[in-house]
């Protein structure tokens, strides 16, 4: 790792890859997602309308792919990486990192999730930098190993990335495109499962029980990491393996629902549930710390 002049680290990116930034900057990244987390939480607490608990859990895994690792800054670039949020709930994260990222200008939060409004509470393909339609769980993963795989058919380097959260893995729909890309050896596809543990209204192991989820990704044919969500280093170091492995690669990303607020942080009932006019301003106050 080396330190920048200004003190910032940063992780020179492996030969090969083609990121937005080719390096990681641990504390620019950081301030990203801190700004990102508190983006969401003002935009929800005006809106009444989000799901804070999985876009605090999925902000710190978006700030590096689009900030370190993804190829290409332009949408319309028909080689440039792609990558589907399937967990799409937590559409505000994603909106806020592209935002605070440069990709988006801020005035496509206007009006967020209200009649007129650009952006909803679930990405759709009609926006410019949104690969596809996301919310019915379980369908992410279907396209993106489409993508992976036509992309692999015309021989081009771009790669797919694509975000599910751990609880709609019990959709069957996940693990047939899972043996599909194993099939088709596809290495230039990585999933990324937010594993936080919790789903709507309770732990993913009291409603079906997932694991040994690395043991299960492994006997489908894939290349498996467990790593930290919300270590930046982790993250992008356990992306740049991913670029050189020839099957397709799962990283488990443990994470904390919430993440960032103490009184969030693992509790199920923050996965749709909004703050009051105290708790959005004690939230405020713990994100900008």
């Amino acid at each position: 790792m080396r330190t920048h002049a200004d003190g910032a680290a940063s992780v020179p990116v492996a030969e090969g890859i083609r990121g937005g930034c080719h390096r990681l900057d641990v504390h620019r990244s950081k301030r990203i997602a801190q700004r990102a987390r508190i983006r969401c939480l003002t935009v929800t607490s005006q809106s009444h309308f989000g799901h804070l608990g999985p876009d605090f859990s999925a902000i710190d895994i978006l700030t590096v792919l689009y900030g370190s690792v993804m190829a290409s800054r332009a949408f319309s670039d028909p080689l440039r990486d792609r990558f589907v949020l399937s967990k799409g709930h937590a559409a505000l994260a994603l909106y806020s990192v592209l935002i605070e990222l440069g990709f988006w200008n801020e005035d496509m939060l206007l009006n967020y999730g209200r009649s007129g409004g650009l952006l909803g509470g679930h990405p759709s393909s009609s926006v410019s930098g949104i690969e596809t339609c996301t919310g019915a769980l379980g369908h992410g993963l279907p396209f993106a190993v489409g993508a992976a795989a036509a992309a692999a058919a015309s021989s081009g380097k771009q790669k797919t990335f694509v975000l599910l959260g751990d609880g709609e893995l019990q959709e069957g729909s996940n693990w047939e495109a899972a043996m599909f890309a194993s099939a088709r050896c596809l290495g230039n596809l990585t999933a990324i499962i937010d594993r936080n543990g919790l789903q709507q209204g309770r732990e993913t192991e009291q409603v079906n029980p997932l694991g040994p989820l690395a043991d299960k990704w492994r006997a489908f044919g894939w290349d498996v990491e467990e790593i930290d969500g919300h270590d930046h280093i982790a993250i992008f170091e356990a992306l740049a393996r991913a670029e050189r492995s020839t099957r397709p690669r799962c990283l488990i990303a443990m994470t904390k629902k919430g993440r960032g607020v103490s009184f969030m942080e693992g509790n199920a009932a923050w996965h749709h549930k909004l703050p009051s006019l105290s708790e959005a301003a004690q939230a405020l106050e713990e994100l900008s710390r």
